[in-house]
């Protein structure tokens, strides 16, 4: 397979600071490998792909988000009989360095500063995936601005993506089955037993390599998204605190309540009411003559 050097000034305007495409892919052998001048974010929303990266083939399926930089050398063809679609995101190098400059110490070695001989992967499910596409077809129908592209890679990073992020790729494939595997109400609303039964291994090693890996417990894995499936339905219904925590399989409101504050530093019912509240309907409107 040739190789050829792809530039981003190709696909951009003047005035644009990035490249949007949702695409099928060809299930036809591609006739190069590429590298680029530019950073590339691409997400399979359907159907499975090979992926030849870095002298490595490899298959890629519905939920695989892959973080491309630019001296990494790839060609992508869809699985025959399957078909693949993609989202594809292009930016310039200049943005990367900005966000590594001021959140370096957040985004250090993960994502597009991943330092392995194969870009980093990231397996999303459930509402994870949903939250993906839905942000990434926003961007799409924006200006192609600076402030958007930045806006779009820092939701990605910090908040679509979540607790699978910090998935180490070295970590066994059973660990970041039970990490995906956690994201699944059935799984996490069973708490640290529901992550070690996922595992399918015995508590204990899985304790020992989930903190290798996650740096982490279980138990703190699974309660960080616990918490964030709770503050997802308090901004977006009016149900009983009770039957919120119920809901993440919190029965003690007390410790409900512990574990909210530790993680968004303020209560659940006064998350709810930053969240929900309308400027319109609370606010005060004071009239003005001309």
């Amino acid at each position: 397979m040739r190789e050829a050097v792809f530039r981003i000034d190709t696909y951009l305007r003047g005035d644009e600071a990035y490249h949007f495409a949702r695409k099928e892919l060809s299930s036809q052998r591609p006739a190069l490998r590429h590298r680029h001048d530019y950073y590339e974010l691409f997400l399979i929303e359907r159907g499975a792909a090979n992926h030849w990266i870095n002298g490595t083939e490899e298959r890629l399926v519905a939920g695989d988000m892959v973080f491309i930089r630019p001296d990494d050398c790839h060609a992508l063809q869809a699985e025959d009989g399957i078909g693949c679609r993609i989202l594809n995101v292009m930016f310039l190098p200049g943005t990367a360095d900005h966000l590594a400059a001021r959140y370096g110490s957040e985004l250090a070695e993960r994502f597009f500063w991943f330092a392995g001989e194969l870009p980093m992967v990231l397996h999303l499910t459930g509402a994870q995936m949903e939250r993906a596409i839905n942000t990434a077809q926003q961007l799409g129908g924006s200006r192609r601005t600076l402030a958007r592209i930045e806006h779009f890679l820092l939701a990605i990073m910090t908040h679509v993506l979540d607790e699978v992020a910090t998935i180490e790729r070295s970590a066994p494939r059973w660990l970041i089955a039970a990490c995906q595997a956690a994201q699944q109400p059935e799984v996490f609303r069973e708490g640290a037993a529901g992550f070690v039964a996922a595992a399918g291994r015995g508590h204990e090693h899985v304790c020992r390599q989930a903190r290798r890996h996650l740096g982490v417990s279980p138990t703190v894995f699974v309660n960080r998204i616990r918490i964030q499936h709770a503050a997802m339905l308090l901004s977006a219904t009016g149900r009983p605190l009770a039957d919120v925590a119920g809901d993440c399989g919190i029965e003690n409101l007390s410790y409900f309540h512990k574990l909210f504050r530790e993680h968004y530093g303020t209560t659940p019912g006064a998350y709810r009411e930053r969240r929900q509240r309308d400027p319109i309907q609370s606010g005060t409107v004071t009239e003005t003559s001309v």
